[in-house]
């Protein structure tokens, strides 16, 4: 997601008059648009199914990074503890 200064930054007075043509853009080419208000960004305008993405994204890194901390600390479970935790917990759903 490389932004294009001279073509992904926008004012928001354009943005106000041609709204409709700003979302047919971001469906078409899925890149976010940046608004601007008094020449600093203000907003970022993203497609639907590009914010998804991106935060389905994020929550995945935010999970490794977790994993990574709790590594670091030596949080961690042979696999037979891991397994009996896991048989434990799924044996309350019975």
């Amino acid at each position: 997601m490389d932004i294009s200064i001279s073509k992904d930054i926008e004012p928001l007075s354009e943005f106000r008059k041609k709204s409709a043509d700003f979302i047919k853009r971001l469906k078409k080419e899925k890149q976010p648009i940046i608004l601007t208000q008094h020449a600093k960004s203000a907003a970022v305008l993203m497609d639907v199914s590009e914010f998804e993405r991106f935060t389905k994204k994020m929550e995945m890194l935010e999970d490794l990074l977790e994993a990574k901390q709790q590594v670091e600390q030596g949080k961690t479970y042979s696999m037979a503890e891991a397994k009996e935790r896991i048989e434990t917990h799924l044996s309350k759903w019975k």
